[in-house]
């Protein structure tokens, strides 16, 4: 029963919704800012998980090998196909309802900000080549290297600039540093980017049959652990240093933000062995659960 339950949640990508809700409250805890309506977090939570479902049942099951998701899938089609309406219809009544409400604060967004709503929600859109191919051939699922940078992206900007939008929305808007803005916005894109790679990495073996140039396909496991995950990992820790430092941050709120990543430079030198599919989607998407709660909680010993 409890095997049953933990496929639910991770096969079935609700984790995923989990970490969406998570990551922006970590932000909205971070920058001292009114915490998102509660129609928001639904969305949110519904968008990613409907988007990971569809995705990964009508785009990646047509060429990956058959694995435990895949037949988890196979056996569970009649309940994807009542789930996936059912989000779809959550996530359009949610949206009509903030248009509704809030349609004068939409209009009067900067134009920054519709850029930045436009570029992620492309940027997301295009990843899968979820738009007809009659239309646009764009897949960034395709793009070798680029790829794992761009869900990084995408989540980054998911998580850490479309709260402080919704916010504006909801009427909710107060002043923020962009400096520190954007170097959270940079710790959370490289985090989630490092993240993307390790995935990448379980598929090693189906993106090399397919000639596709993943870091993991170019350089190998080895220098993609050494040259690619422990960098860019130190790259996020950096950005994290640096804005809990301009913040004046005590060394007790610094050393809980540090756990995180000091987790992501453990698990990228685990990537040494193989794993199954339930390792990354719990273990691996587990330390992005555990960087939000840390944020969270570091918050309590700043002064």
């Amino acid at each position: 029963m409890m095997r049953r339950i933990i496929e639910f949640i991770f096969y079935g990508n609700y984790f995923v919704g989990l970490l969406a809700v998570a990551l922006s409250i970590e932000l909205s805890t971070q920058l001292y800012l009114p915490y998102n309506s509660l129609l928001y977090y639904i969305l949110i939570f519904c968008a990613p998980v409907m988007y990971y479902t569809y995705a990964y049942t009508a785009i990646l099951h047509s060429d990956s090998p058959s694995n435990l998701r895949s037949e988890w899938y196979k056996a569970h089609k009649p309940l994807t196909r009542i789930t996936q309406p059912l989000l779809l219809a959550i996530c359009i009544l949610c949206s009509l309802w903030m248009l509704g409400e809030y349609w004068q604060n939409i209009l009067h967004l900067p134009a920054a900000y519709w850029l930045i709503i436009g570029g992620t929600g492309m940027a997301s859109v295009l990843y899968y080549g979820l738009l007809p191919k009659s239309l646009i051939k764009i897949n960034l699922r395709n793009t070798g290297w680029l790829k794992a940078f761009v869900i990084g992206f995408v989540w980054g900007a998911f998580v850490s600039l479309l709260p402080i939008i919704a916010l504006h929305v909801e009427g909710k808007a107060t002043y923020v540093n962009p400096v520190i803005v954007l170097a959270l916005f940079i710790k959370n894109w490289m985090f989630c980017t490092v993240n993307a790679i390790m995935f990448d990495m379980k598929d090693y073996e189906d993106d090399s049959n397919r000639q596709l140039q993943t870091f993991a396909v170019t350089f190998g496991i080895h220098r993609t652990i050494t040259f690619i995950l422990i960098p860019l990992s130190v790259i996020g820790m950096l950005a994290m240093l640096g804005v809990t430092t301009y913040r004046h941050f005590g060394w007790l709120a610094i050393a809980i933000n540090a756990i995180p990543f000091v987790l992501l430079l453990i698990a990228s030198w685990s990537m040494h062995r193989q794993r199954n599919i339930l390792y990354y989607l719990i273990v691996i998407d587990g330390i992005v659960l555990v960087k939000a709660l840390c944020g969270i909680f570091a918050m309590h010993f700043v002064p």
